[in-house]
């Protein structure tokens, strides 16, 4: 097969991607940054969730804290969450629902890795509780999203 043969069908790929891209609504390059300097005040706590997976990359998935969908993530973006120290329920959903529990503390930051499977109709999705080394690894190679 030659380039002039492949080259319209990448077009097509590329222009999927970008589309995803835009179907969820991004933070701004500074919100960002400062959300990357992992400050947590003293009175509350700090929730990321990041997908840093390439895999499904084009497939939104809705988040939901505390049982209000509040975000939606695409591949290589996370969203964070400053909240009032206690008990809190995330859940993903996908072609399934995962969900992790967290009992937060004040001036801790808690990360959560949403893991993209292969699913049978579109992608799955598992959430896993991750030590900050991870967590922080993780959400730097992503890019925020509005929540």
């Amino acid at each position: 097969m030659s380039f002039t043969t492949i080259r319209p069908v990448l077009l097509i790929v590329c222009a999927g991607i970008l589309a995803a891209c835009t179907a969820i609504p991004m933070a701004s390059t500074d919100e960002d940054s400062l959300a990357k300097r992992f400050a947590v005040r003293p009175d509350k706590a700090r929730i990321y969730l990041y997908r840093d997976q390439s895999f499904g990359f084009a497939f939104p998935m809705t988040v939901a804290l505390a049982g209000h969908a509040t975000s939606r993530t695409l591949g290589q973006t996370y969203v964070v969450w400053e909240v009032e120290p206690g008990p809190y329920e995330l859940t993903s959903y996908a072609e399934d629902t995962s969900t992790v529990r967290l009992n937060t503390e004040p001036g801790k930051a808690y990360y959560i890795w949403q893991e993209v499977k292969i699913g049978f109709w579109k992608a799955r999705s598992e959430l896993h509780h991750v030590d900050e080394e991870r967590g922080r690894k993780g959400v730097i190679e992503c890019r925020l999203g509005q929540s």
